[in-house]
């Protein structure tokens, strides 16, 4: 490598204005299928083939994830089909999505002498 990279040589010419004049956007350039391949930004995913997922913060107990994680890879997705297979049995999966499940609170009532 050199030392002072900045400076152009052979195989990298310093820009004249006329190479800046007749320069045009990359996009502009490429075939249409390189600049749809390439448009998406980093870390992002194109379309889903089956429903979105939600991110959720879960606290489980830590016994549970090595048990999971020790399994390999796509342990998440186990642990996923195995709450669905729950909810399923359990008759969670029946309530519309718009609603949310609460839990139902007991009044005690107080002892009377």
């Amino acid at each position: 490598m050199r030392k002072n990279a900045s400076r152009p040589d052979r195989d990298n010419p310093e820009w004249t204005e006329e190479d800046f004049r007749r320069a045009r956007p990359l996009l502009d350039v490429l075939p249409k299928e390189a600049v749809e391949a390439i448009k998406r930004y980093r870390g992002q995913r194109g379309p889903q083939k089956s429903p979105t997922k939600k991110l959720v913060s879960l606290r489980v107990d830590r016994e549970v994830v090595e048990a999971y994680r020790a399994t390999g890879p796509g342990w998440q997705t186990r642990a996923n089909d195995a709450l669905r297979a729950y909810a399923k049995k359990a008759g969670l999966d029946r309530q519309p999505p718009s609603r949310r499940r609460t839990a139902k609170r007991r009044t005690v009532a107080a002892k009377r002498p």
